[in-house]
């Protein structure tokens, strides 16, 4: 059993990575991490509602179904401003790790 043991390291992201160069690169980094929590939960939502009727007395019928992307799309978007589940902080902390390595291997970099 304890083969199947995870590491809380693994399981926590590492937002101690360094800084960016400015604040307007900082907030594209953001924008864009944010951009794909929020494509993501998208794509984990899309299969909660793919069972759910739309006839009935208080269904949508076929408009229901046709917006149903377009709803679950602002609910994922919602919950990124909402805080999210920490999959923006993640990718912001790797962006910036990998730009912060690119940096440091091109100014000596000889090819």
């Amino acid at each position: 059993m304890s083969d199947l043991a995870v590491s809380p390291s693994l399981l926590t992201p590492n937002v101690a990575a360094p800084t960016a160069r400015s604040e307007a690169e900082t907030a594209r980094m953001r924008a864009t991490a944010e951009q794909f929590e929020a494509s993501f939960l998208s794509q984990m939502l899309k299969p909660m509602f793919e069972g759910i009727s739309t006839d009935g007395p208080f269904g949508g019928g076929e408009a229901e179904g046709t917006w149903r992307s377009f709803m679950i799309d602002a609910m994922a978007k919602q919950t990124v401003r909402a805080g999210g589940i920490g999959l923006a902080d993640t990718v912001v902390s790797e962006m910036i790790r990998m730009q912060t390595e690119q940096s440091q291997t091109q100014p000596g970099a000889t090819a």
